[in-house]
Formats: structure tokens, C-alpha cells, sequence
């Protein structure tokens, strides 16, 4: 059948339309999803170095484009606010360490109930923590001398921390209260601005995750006293544990995992469950993994659930033990 007259003005009607960048919106092209981690930590942690490494695999993994957002602030609390606000359509996500799971015992309040407001999706594994002190300013270089460093202080040695409540602040006042000292505990708001201070020396020590140190270690600007684990381990093999040291009552790790929002369809959390599994067996991320010292162990959402209530009640008592004062 020929085409009319009608017909041809309306293809080159839409074809000028298009040429011009005016094109109808039948005819204009959906901008493409993309999927947002929150992170409630600040650049240079732990959780955002394990984040940015598995970062494209996740985006293979879960078919949109992946961006990561640090919102660190108030110890984390902020990140957490804000994915807990979110809504539950698989676009907003988010990786947290342990704090999130310490924040109800060492805050008198908070934003939002961890218990109901957030959807644990997994465990995905745990990284090492390191005890690390400034060489210039304590001279210890095992688990015994800086004990016996730390009670020559009285009391005047200073720790840093990622902020208040976090499993940092947590981990540095376990070794003290089991080294048997007292020190002060020097707050930051995030990693990065907590090791820029050691590094500069104003303070003395506190502890880190492994990867938020590693080239620090290797400059000699950080020095490592011990890491918290019950052996040595593979990424740093020349850091001896805390207990073959004479501590064996000190351990601790820095678990870290995904979780999204309040009313994630189950049908949503196993599918995020399920990229979350892909993309750390992706070989790159395993090995990035492995340089990094983190063990990845990606728990199904059932387990990710009884978990997040067990770790709760865990540091609720560790915290009490440890008799951090609440904020």
C-alpha cells in the first residue's frame, strides 16, 4: 500500500523532532536504574575498601550500575537513617561493619529501630582487626611492651576511634580494660580522619581494620602491635596474634554486611542475596579479598537475621563489661 502524503510528514516530523533532541517520550529512551550503597562509613575504612573492590561485580551481578555513597556522621548513624528512610525497592542498599549492632547499647537514643527499620540480606565475611600504634610516639613494638607502655602512662595515653559506639572504640577498650590500663578515648568522625591523627601523632594508638592500614604499615608511618584474631592471619603474616602474645582473651573482628531497607519483598532479598554471592566469587574480588586479609563467608538472609539479633545482645553485654558510658 503507498504511503500518503499524511504519513511521510509525520516520519519526517518525528525524525526532525529526534535530530533536534525533541524527540516524544514514546520515542526517548528510560534513563538506566542504577542501585545505591550506602555506606555509613567514611572513605579510607574497611567497609569502603571492601565495597569499591567488589563495586563492578556487584553492578554485574545485580544488572544495574552500582554507585556508592559514603555518609559517615555521628559514628555511623546518619548512613544507617538514611537507608533505613529509604524505600524498599532494591535501588537503595547498604554495607555496614558491626556498629550498626553496638549503636542501641552506647546511645541513649537513635533515629530509627535497628531491630525493625533495616532487612538484613547477609554476612558477608569479616576483616581482621589490628591493634597499631605512631612509632614516634610509643616505642613498644609487641603485645607485652606496650602493656607495660600503656601502665606507665597512668591514664594519659590516648586512643582514637572512628567515633563513639563504633567497634573500633569497642575493640581499643576491650585490650585496655584487658591489658588491665586505663587510657583516653579520643573520638573522629570516620577512619580516614582517625588514622590521619595517628599518622601525625596526635595520639598515641588505637585499632583499625586491616585494609584501612595496610600501606600505612608497609610505610612505617603505623606500627603494628597485633591483630585480634585467634591466629595469624594470611594478608599479614608477620603480625602476630594478640593471643599467642599472652592475650588470649582478646578477640575481636569486623564483621561486615548488606542489608537494605524496611519491607524488602522477600522475592527482592533473595534475589540481592543471591548477586551478593556472585559477585564476592568473582575471582578479581576474591583475589582483591585475599590481599586485603578479609575472609568472605556470605551468609544466606535466614542466618543474616538470627545473626544481627545474636551480635545485638553480644555487645550488649560487652558493652556493659567494658563500661563505655552512654551517649
Amino acid at each position: 500500500m503507498p504511503r500518503t502524503p499524511l504519513a511521510l510528514t509525520r516520519r519526517a516530523l518525528v525524525g526532525a523532532l529526534a535530530a533536534a533532541g525533541l524527540a516524544p517520550r514514546a520515542y526517548a529512551q528510560a534513563p538506566e536504574k542504577t542501585v545505591k550503597f550506602i555506606l555509613p562509613n567514611a572513605t579510607g575504612s574497611g567497609v569502603d575498601a571492601i565495597t569499591r573492590s567488589a563495586q563492578a561485580a556487584l553492578g554485574k551481578a545485580l544488572g544495574h550500575p552500582v554507585i556508592v555513597e559514603n555518609q559517615a556522621g555521628a559514628g555511623g548513624i546518619v548512613g544507617v537513617q538514611a537507608l533505613a528512610r529509604a524505600a524498599p525497592d532494591g535501588l537503595t542498599l547498604g554495607v555496614v561493619s558491626n556498629n550498626v549492632v553496638i549503636f542501641p547499647s552506647v546511645y541513649k537514643t537513635l533515629p530509627f529501630d535497628l531491630a525493625s527499620e533495616v532487612t538484613p540480606i547477609a554476612i558477608c565475611g569479616y576483616t581482621p582487626i589490628v591493634l597499631v600504634v605512631n612509632p614516634q610516639r610509643v616505642p613498644a613494638t609487641n603485645a607485652k611492651e606496650f602493656v607495660a607502655w600503656l601502665k606507665s602512662k597512668n591514664g594519659e595515653a590516648t586512643y582514637a576511634s572512628g567515633g563513639n559506639g563504633t567497634i573500633l572504640h569497642l575493640a581499643s577498650e576491650m585490650f585496655v580494660d584487658e591489658a588491665g590500663a586505663k587510657a583516653q578515648h579520643i573520638p573522629y568522625k570516620g577512619v580516614g580522619p582517625m588514622i590521619t591523627d595517628l599518622i601525625g601523632g596526635q595520639v598515641d594508638f588505637g585499632t583499625a581494620a586491616l585494609p584501612s592500614v595496610q600501606q600505612h604499615l608497609a610505610s612505617g608511618k603505623l606500627r603494628a602491635i597485633g591483630v585480634g584474631t585467634a591466629q595469624r592471619v594470611p594478608a599479614a603474616p608477620d603480625i602476630p596474634s594478640m593471643s599467642e602474645q599472652g592475650l588470649p582473651g582478646y578477640v575481636v573482628e569486623a564483621w561486615f554486611a548488606v542489608l537494605g531497607p524496611k519491607g524488602l519483598p522477600a522475592a527482592e532479598v533473595r534475589r540481592i542475596n543471591a548477586a551478593v554471592v556472585a559477585a564476592f566469587a568473582d575471582p578479581a574480588v576474591k583475589e582483591s579479598m585475599d590481599k586485603q586479609g578479609n575472609v568472605i563467608q556470605v551468609s544466606s538472609p535466614e542466618r543474616a537475621q538470627e545473626f544481627f539479633k545474636a551480635e545485638m545482645a553480644k555487645y550488649a553485654r560487652l558493652v556493659k563489661k567494658a563500661g563505655i558510658e552512654l551517649q
